[in-house]
């Protein structure tokens, strides 16, 4: 990751060169650096310089309708072009020579094997190379059909297939299986991190692109609209809570716990929805039947809930018992209190796994829209579950 005054200074290189030229300096730069220097590039000056772009890194949006330049999310912005390659059949003398006559200027993981249409056909380690006898073929001493990322992969498909084999290096093919290019492993996991990272942003609101150093204007444009789907819930749970002010004016007790409530019953919620969320980063959630983990989630919800719930209406009889108005009262209060805890803990913790993936089946990004959501819903349930059983069961 470069610093802000790195970007800083190359803003200002950027802005005294022609457009070729900054696009030519810029290129040598990662997609993320890229991004984010565009970004602080005058509109117009963003915009030829893009236009100088190679293609497969092209920016695909342009300030001219007040978005932000983004680069392509595609595995392709993370390619390295191939070190050196070998024909099947080459022998071991030959394909070290090939490698001596190539003068790899970066490290060199693997060597290449492929046919005469340029389809990988599989790969040497380089010790492997240097340990085999002069006379032998790469055939002999290849890994065959390597696994292999596709150039049109999104780079989440591309983490979530990589993550787990942690190699150094990947080859990237296209459909017909021709090599085109490399990654290197320590990239796509460092993509990884940063979509993990952004999702308590994006939670909130706040995009993955967002920086200390984005336009406040623009920073303001991104969040406000959140802000104010937020609001519109908030006023569905105050609409909740108003329908039971003839409860809440006789047993003045529920309102000092209608915040430990919500507190509480939102925290098991979002701890759901992290391990949803992290599960759908990393392709675990689609291994195993949702339905699993539903009902881990919502006996985990319970279990908390029912623990949370017995310290909760300890305390609401402590508190009701001294309260002239509701000490004949203060047994019952406690027992809603322990039945509310428990169940909105349960609602909780299943809404924090059918959110997200109801989101994703409708095609929203279940990062930004989740946790509005699930505040609704652990609020709305939460409060009304509580003035709800005290109406019954108290008056």
């Amino acid at each position: 990751m470069r610093e802000e005054n790195d970007i800083e200074k190359l803003v200002r290189t950027l802005r005294a060169r022609a457009p070729d030229d900054a696009a030519e300096l810029l290129a040598r730069e990662s997609p993320e650096f890229i991004r984010d220097a565009l970004k602080l590039l005058p509109d117009r000056h963003a915009r030829k310089v893009a236009e100088h772009f190679p293609s497969q890194r092209r920016p695909i949006k342009s300030h001219t309708d007040g978005k932000d330049l983004a680069i392509p999310e595609a595995i392709v912005e993370l390619m390295d072009p191939i070190p050196a390659s070998v024909a099947v059949g080459t022998t071991v003398a030959a394909a070290v020579e090939a490698v001596r006559r190539a003068q790899v200027p970066t490290e060199l993981t693997y060597l290449y094997i492929t046919d005469e249409g340029n389809r990988l056909v599989g790969l040497v380690v380089l010790r492997d190379l240097m340990l085999s006898g002069a006379d032998a073929t790469v055939d002999q001493i290849m890994l065959a059909s390597p696994f292999a990322l596709h150039v049109d992969m999104p780079l989440s498909e591309a983490c979530k297939a990589a993550v787990r084999r942690h190699y150094p290096v990947y080859p990237v093919v296209d459909a017909e299986n021709r090599l085109l290019g490399q990654v290197r492993g320590w990239r796509l996991f460092e993509q990884q991190i940063i979509e993990i990272s952004a999702q308590p942003g994006q939670m909130v609101g706040v995009q993955k692109e967002e920086r200390s150093f984005t336009p406040l204007f623009s920073a303001f444009l991104k969040r406000h609209p959140w802000l104010q789907l937020n609001l519109l819930t908030a006023f569905i749970a105050a609409f909740v809570v108003g329908s039971f002010t003839g409860t809440i004016e006789k047993i003045v007790a529920l309102a000092a716990f209608l915040p430990v409530l919500a507190g509480q019953s939102g925290n098991t919620g979002c701890q759901a929805l992290a391990i949803t969320l992290r599960g759908l980063a990393l392709g675990d959630v689609d291994k195993r039947p949702k339905l699993h983990l539903v009902l881990r989630e919502g006996a985990l919800g319970i279990a908390n809930g029912l623990l949370a719930g017995l310290v909760a209406a300890a305390a609401m009889w402590f508190y009701a018992s001294r309260q002239p108005e509701s000490a004949s009262q203060a047994p019952m209060l406690a027992l809603v209190i322990l039945l509310a805890m428990s169940g909105s803990c349960l609602m909780s913790g299943i809404s924090g796994v059918l959110i997200p993936l109801g989101l994703r089946r409708v095609g929203a990004d279940p990062a930004v829209a989740s946790a509005i959501f699930l505040t609704t819903v652990t609020d709305i349930v939460g409060m009304g579950l509580m003035l709800g059983l005290a109406t019954m069961l108290v008056l």
